[in-house]
């Protein structure tokens, strides 16, 4: 069985029909059956039998809300905006050690889930005229209280790739990685270039070398805090690395059979694989397999 990419499969209906009419979304929110995600800042809280805990939707409570989608029973689910004196670790690791305890689908309305309340936390004041900002179209934007400016949360788009020269595939580390952890390669798309274009900047910029027939493979949110990863592959005109050693710390080529001893978690592998939930270990076992 193939498993799904990390923090994709969520099945809510978005609803925007019912973000956009202010009468839809009251009558959400008045729903005997509604339910709230409880977070602790921007980190998951396990319910009593694991998984993700809500509550049932209060109304008594003030604070902001969004609207993370209804589910085929018709069932509305929210997120509560964070209070202003509320702090968001966005460092945190706590999640880390919990999103094992999530099913897929689970991950995946907590990963937007949370970028969404990290969003939202650091952008209460207007870009265009520094005025506060609140809460609209339930809760996927803010709009400015003084000057009316829309803002919308927005998704970074980032390049993550394997190189591949005359059957191996690089993989590298930066310094704050667990010893022996290595992984794709990765950046984030700069204005004014293609997929296509960053995926061989990124790599000439961090390993030194050159690439052609850059291919898509696949894409996944990664709400740390609100990342697209592209996942591509591409082939490398020669093997020669120069690293920049300010973002890679060490790099390697691997072949299928060290890619694999890494994927099962051999004592003897080379390195150590990303986790099950990256899109970096998909790219490897698509590769290796």
């Amino acid at each position: 069985m193939v498993m799904p990419l990390g923090f994709t499969g969520a099945r809510l209906d978005r609803a925007d029909q019912v973000r956009v009419d202010a009468e839809r979304f009251a009558a959400a929110m008045a729903d005997p059956r509604a339910l709230c995600l409880v977070l602790d800042g921007i980190d998951p809280i396990p319910g009593e039998r694991g998984g993700l805990r809500w509550e049932p939707f209060d109304l008594a409570d003030d604070r902001a809300v969004i609207l993370l989608g209804i589910d085929e029973a018709g069932v509305p689910h929210f997120v509560r905006e964070p209070g202003p004196g509320q702090r968001i670790d966005a460092r945190s690791r706590t999640v880390m050690r919990l999103l094992p305890l999530l099913s897929a689908e689970e991950a995946a309305l907590y990963g937007g889930a949370r970028s969404l309340v990290d969003w939202h936390a650091r952008h209460r004041f207007c870009a265009v005229c520094g005025a506060p900002t609140s809460l609209f179209r339930g809760g996927w934007g803010r709009q400015c209280r003084t000057c009316g400016a829309e803002h919308f949360p927005r998704v970074d788009p980032v390049v993550i790739m394997l190189a591949e020269f005359e059957e191996r595939v690089l993989v590298g580390r930066q310094p704050g990685f667990q010893p022996g952890f290595f992984s794709a390669l990765a950046g984030f798309v700069e204005p004014g270039e293609s997929l296509e274009e960053a995926v061989a900047r990124e790599l000439f910029e961090e390993a030194g070398i050159r690439v052609t027939d850059v291919s898509y493979v696949a894409s996944q949110p990664w709400p740390f805090p609100s990342s697209l990863m592209i996942g591509c592959r591409a082939r490398a005109l020669g093997p020669a690395l120069t690293l920049d050693t300010t973002e890679i710390e060490a790099a390697m080529w691997v072949d299928r059979v060290e890619v694999r001893a890494a994927l099962a978690g051999d004592m003897g592998a080379p390195f150590i694989a990303p986790p099950p939930l990256a899109i970096a270990r998909h790219l490897l076992e698509d590769w290796a397999g």
